[in-house]
């Protein structure tokens, strides 16, 4: 059984400390997903959303883009300080997704773009979505395709395992099996959602070389970062010189070019 409680400690000071940085790192893959999860969650003029684990506000400002009464919320001061600092006209409120502090169906629409697999009890967000949606009102949110079908991952992956160590990091494992579309799906269901359905989202993410990948990644994400942070500092040039061999098919005259592989999934309350 997953220490909900190690989990919910170790996402909370991972994503504290990756706040200040994750605009210029992370943020640059995944705001790319954002059309996707909005379309998929039918956001449009005038409606109501939600953007749980809403990190700095990309998503809940694309809401707001497209004319939707829009507010996120995180567990993490310092994401919403950026969020806040970044969006001065929307509402951000610090609360926890198995927890949403909102009335029963208060929002048409609740979306989270790579947050709800970093929940200690993704099935109980979902619930909780289910619960603060009004009759018919959307959810979707992003999930990242497996390692072996995602580029960046696979390749700082594979040259930990060739030199560096797997592991290293003591992250606690996840809360919940959301590995696959059928995962999420099933998800959805046993939360009570109707239509559910998935749909695979793509991207490329761009950078000078490895090292660019591995420290874009270290600055800004939670478990990544855990464990390229758990490397011995000796074994990092090899582990970047690898990055750089395997990812010689991705170079282009601007650098690297790596593709991006993600799903949305999405239902609807009954």
């Amino acid at each position: 059984m997953a220490d909900t409680e190690a989990i919910r400690a170790f996402e909370h000071a991972g994503w504290e400390k990756a706040a200040g940085r994750y605009v210029d790192s992370f943020a640059t893959a995944t705001r790319q997903f954002i059309p996707g999860l909005l379309d998929a969650a039918r956001v449009r003029a005038g409606c109501s959303v939600l953007d749980v684990a809403c990190g700095p506000g990309f998503v809940t400002a694309g809401a707001a883009a497209r004319g939707a009464v829009a507010r996120g919320l995180d567990f993490s001061p310092a994401m919403l300080g950026v969020a806040r600092a970044r969006h001065p006209g929307i509402q951000f409120d610090e609360g926890d997704a198995e927890a949403l502090p909102y009335a029963d169906g208060a929002f048409d629409a609740v979306v989270s773009n790579f947050g709800i697999h970093h929940v200690p009890r993704p099935i109980v967000a979902l619930c909780q979505a289910h619960r603060v949606l009004r009759p018919g009102g959307a959810i979707a949110f992003t999930i990242w395709a497996a390692p072996t079908e995602n580029v960046a991952w696979k390749l700082v992956f594979d040259a930990i395992r060739r030199c560096g160590d797997m592991s290293a990091s003591r992250a606690p494992a996840p809360g919940g099996g959301f590995g696959t579309p059928a995962d999420c799906a099933t998800a959805l269901e046993q939360a009570g959602f109707a239509d559910v359905g998935t749909r695979p989202l793509g991207g490329v993410w761009r950078h000078a070389d490895g090292r660019a990948v591995l420290e874009a990644l270290r600055a800004g994400t939670a478990r990544m970062a855990a464990l390229i942070g758990a490397q011995p500092e000796a074994a990092i040039p090899a582990i970047v010189a690898e990055i750089d061999r395997a990812a010689a098919e991705y170079r282009d005259t601007q650098g690297l070019a790596i593709p991006l592989s993600a799903f949305v999934a999405f239902g609807r309350r009954g």
